[in-house]
């Protein structure tokens, strides 16, 4: 089976990866350099803690290929199960994550509640206030710059075409699969998988299916190393966006933040986001919130990137409603990265078997137009 993937982000690299190794035939195409969309601007965050429900399988096929991917790849992509910790500040948000806990058990996730004394034993100096928090010690953090060229060279080892730096000019559904004409040449094969991110929805719209999705890019930031203290990724519970921060620190010292900044919309043309940084002061606010030592370091870079965000806020993906040999894999609204390696295999299998024993049908493209 020959199979054209769209898109060298995450998605699409971690597919041609899987498809080859389940024998099948694979050309990628990316339009800028593998890895650097919106897998590149990502936090690096490994989590099923918050997910909705119908991810979790997803999400639990992926953490067990998180722990493999050294192995696998071949290279060290610095995934450290280090655990993630989310902080409660108030009586609702602890209500919220009791909740949460309950309704994620029988999907096969579980989390720890721990109270104050528990979260100063164990990790002193975050969140002073925090009334509780809760803990997911499998979880952890993977770097976003190694993961999806990694993903790329391992494809390529198994005899995938890695094609970059192509723009697509057309894409046509033939007798006997699909053409795919591009700034590099043409390129033929029984299946399609539109794995373009944030330009998803257009590839998608090309074959009838209409997908609500916007374009946003998250304001990102990163400061000077410190002594390595910080161990788990660190998150909060809490229904005010103004708030919504997190952070982690990686073994070189520096910390990463995001969240509490409200996404900017991006330009599908050409797709490139501009960090804000007027929306920083608030930012480091809410991210000292979680950890008040943050106050006293330099911040040295920020950064965003273009992302996908679906109406309903869960990604679309597996077989196109409307032409025979087209698969989907976009839209992970800003939290794909830890999904990526599974959703990877998942398609792999989907495509070259006809059936997933991951429950995918929450994604189906054709949700919209079946609700209407």
């Amino acid at each position: 089976m020959d199979v054209i993937v769209l898109g060298g982000g995450l998605m699409g690299t971690a597919s041609a990866y899987f498809l080859g190794r389940r024998g099948a035939r694979v050309t990628l195409v990316e339009r800028n350099r593998i890895g650097t969309g919106a897998t590149v601007a990502s936090f690096g965050n490994i989590r099923r803690t918050g997910r909705h429900l119908s991810q979790l399988p997803l999400a639990h096929r992926s953490l067990r290929l998180w722990g493999e991917a050294e192995k696998m790849l071949g290279r060290d992509v610095e995934f450290r199960a280090s655990g993630h910790i989310r902080l409660i500040f108030d009586e609702g948000s602890l209500a919220d994550m009791r909740a949460y806990a309950q309704a994620a058990r029988p999907w096969g996730l579980e989390l720890e509640e721990l109270g104050q004394r528990e979260i100063r034993a164990r990790f002193p100096g975050l969140g002073p206030e925090a009334i509780a928090a809760s803990f997911s010690p499998q979880d952890g953090s993977g770097n976003p710059r190694l993961i999806a060229p990694a993903f790329a060279e391992a494809a390529r080892k198994l005899g995938a075409e890695i094609v970059e730096e192509a723009e697509v000019e057309t894409i046509r559904h033939t007798g006997s699969g699909f053409l795919v004409t591009t700034s590099k040449g043409s390129f033929a094969a029984e299946c399609l998988l539109n794995a373009a991110g944030a330009w998803g929805a257009r590839v998608a719209a090309r074959f009838g299916e209409e997908v609500p999705l916007e374009t946003r890019g998250p304001l990102m930031g990163v400061t000077e190393p410190l002594p390595h203290r910080i161990l788990p990724v660190v998150g909060i519970w809490t229904r005010d966006k103004d708030y919504g921060a997190y952070l982690r620190q990686v073994e070189r010292g520096n910390i990463v933040f995001g969240g509490a900044a409200e996404r900017v919309p991006v330009d599908l043309d050409p797709g490139h986001a501009k960090a804000d940084p007027a929306r920083l002061p608030a930012q480091l606010h809410a991210v000292a919130r979680l950890l008040p030592a943050i106050a006293q370091v330099a911040v040295i870079r920020t950064w965003s990137g273009c992302e996908g965000y679906v109406r309903d806020m869960l990604p679309v993906m597996g077989g196109s409603a409307t032409t025979p040999g087209l698969f989907h894999a976009f839209g992970f609204c800003g939290h794909g990265f830890q999904l990526g390696p599974g959703v990877g295999d998942a398609v792999a299998e989907l495509i070259t078997t006809g059936r997933c024993e991951t429950p995918l049908d929450d994604f189906r493209v054709d949700r919209f137009s079946r609700a209407a």
